[in-house]
């Protein structure tokens, strides 16, 4: 018997379909709109995340070293601050790198002219470039290094050791506070969003099931159970809820087809990769999502016209 009414919801749902095509249509135009502006979202946080990290892997301490320090001394310092907690890599730079990054940097006529009018000097200093294993740690190893008495007998500025150790403070803290800012809103947004394609797919679905509230009542007066009455309905909902879905996750994987090699070829200095495992774990959430709102939705909506 259930196998039976298993085809028969099937058979059922397909005819309701054909039948009132225009009220389908809107249930699964309703859907997809849903379900790609999700998905869009989810996507589009999840590439703005991964641009927000890039930059924060960019984040080094530059610890600058006096002309006169002791080779040796440098050399303990690297060594001491390498083995302290967040600290991926020290790599010392000396006058002649720092100056040609300058020159590599700047425009080349402006740094030409610059490195020409220093007549044979070079006034940029030695240094060591901290790079961190978890960037947020930035200021307390910057800290930690201002304070250390090692650095302080080789630092460029020993009366006043702060000035020696470079990051970008105010920066690195409104970054990390962006950041934040976007995790928080990805889940507010992501929550507010499905309540939202809920909310009219509960009521496009309501719409399409009290168009055909004659029936339900016929079949109710002829002795079906509510099982038996709910099935095609449920059935109808679940298979307009897989194309809606299946439509936004097309439109999608077009969309980042189209739009994410053109902007990484307009900034190519930045990173729009979005990871396959997130993209695929995506539209397998867009398909469950829909599949559990279409449910969800007919299930509710049908509570009223099944009640004894």
């Amino acid at each position: 018997m259930g196998l039976y009414n298993f085809r028969y919801s099937i058979r059922e749902a397909f005819r309701h379909i054909r039948r009132n095509f225009g009220t389908s249509l809107g249930a699964i135009v309703t859907i997809f709109l849903s379900l790609f502006v999700i998905g869009t979202f989810v996507l589009g946080s999840v590439m703005l995340s991964g641009l927000v990290g890039s930059v924060e892997d960019r984040v080094t301490i530059q610890a600058f070293l006096s002309d006169d320090a002791d080779q040796a001394a440098v050399d303990a310092l690297q060594q001491k601050v390498q083995g302290w907690d967040n600290v991926e890599s020290v790599t010392y730079k000396s006058k002649d790198e720092a100056l040609e990054e300058y020159r590599n940097t700047m425009s080349n006529r402006n740094a030409n002219e610059a490195v020409a009018a220093l007549d044979g000097e070079n006034p940029v200093p030695a240094s060591l470039v901290i790079k961190l294993s978890d960037p947020e740690q930035v200021s307390a190893v910057a800290d930690k290094l201002t304070a250390d008495s090692d650095f302080a007998a080789v630092c460029d500025d020993p009366d006043n050791v702060s000035a020696s150790v470079l990051y970008g403070r105010e920066t690195v803290e409104r970054l990390f506070s962006v950041t934040y800012y976007i995790r928080i809103a990805t889940v507010a947004l992501v929550v507010m969003l499905t309540f939202v394609a809920f909310i009219f797919i509960n009521n496009t679905i309501r719409l399409a099931i009290s168009a055909r509230r004659r029936e339900i009542a016929i079949e109710r007066l002829v002795g079906a159970n509510n099982s038996f009455i709910r099935g095609p309905f449920v059935a109808e909902a679940a298979i307009q809820a897989l194309i809606g879905a299946i439509l936004a996750i097309v439109a999608l994987h077009a969309a980042t087809g189209a739009l994410l090699p053109r902007l990484q070829n307009a900034m190519s200095f930045l990173s729009f990769q979005i990871p396959n495992r997130i993209t695929y774990a995506t539209y397998g959430a867009l398909l469950l999502v829909g599949l559990i709102l279409g449910l969800l939705g007919s299930a509710i909506a049908m509570r009223r016209y099944l009640k004894v």
